[in-house]
């Protein structure tokens, strides 16, 4: 099988970014700010964040979820997309991190748009199961601890509804998902949350090169 992906250049990904991205101002410079972090890596790229702002204005998406936050990137540009009464439901246990995405949240007026629940995510996700909200959000996107995608996915395609989307970031794990000398766990984990998303009946999905890797799944 040959490998008809355009390999990009620097210069072929800049032009990208500047011609193929609408990035707000507030976006930008958080994404420029959290870039001179140590843990820069866990940020998303400016076209995913932009591919996510189109698929949830496609979806007319108006409850939607992240497990993971980090600066708040992907929680900024997914609200953005969102309908004025629309909400977001952020999870992090991360208060120093997530408090610089919360200024620029309020810079570009959405911060009321994004509900950022400080606790770990399994009890957040079990805690709106337990409310009665299965069943009821349009989005959701993984991207946090890789041990635990398996039940973030569970627990997320529970309180989705049906023809509702998951995206789950960090798929192809830097290339370590066909490195068989990478035995660790989260390698593991994230080649086992591929075979089962491919293996999953109740889900439409396909796993693109967009960033580290970036799988979609629609609850059928």
């Amino acid at each position: 099988m040959s490998n008809r992906t355009l390999a990009l250049t620097d210069d072929l990904y800049a032009y990208v970014v500047a011609e193929g991205v609408r990035e707000s101002a507030a976006a930008r410079r958080l994404r420029e700010e959290t870039a001179k972090m140590p843990m820069a890596v866990m940020q998303i790229s400016p076209e995913q964040g932009a591919l996510m702002q189109m698929l949830v204005r496609l979806l007319g998406a108006r409850r939607t979820l992240e497990v993971g936050t980090f600066t708040g990137y992907s929680a900024l540009v997914v609200a953005e997309a969102l309908p004025a009464d629309g909400r977001l439901i952020a999870c992090d246990v991360s208060a120093e991190w997530t408090a610089i995405g919360r200024r620029y949240w309020a810079e570009a007026g959405v911060a009321e748009r994004i509900d950022l629940r400080l606790r770990p995510a399994v009890e957040t996700l079990d805690a709106l199961l337990a409310g009665g909200d299965k069943g009821s959000f349009d989005f959701a996107f993984i991207d946090a601890d890789k041990s635990n995608y398996d039940a973030y996915y569970e627990r997320s395609l529970a309180l989705l509804r049906p023809g509702g989307l998951i995206g789950i970031d960090n798929t192809l794990w830097s290339g370590a998902v066909i490195d068989a000398a990478r035995s660790d766990a989260d390698t593991a984990a994230i080649r086992a949350i591929n075979r089962k998303i491919w293996q999953d009946p109740r889900v439409d999905m396909v796993l693109l090169p967009v960033g580290d890797g970036l799988t979609l799944a629609r609850k059928k």
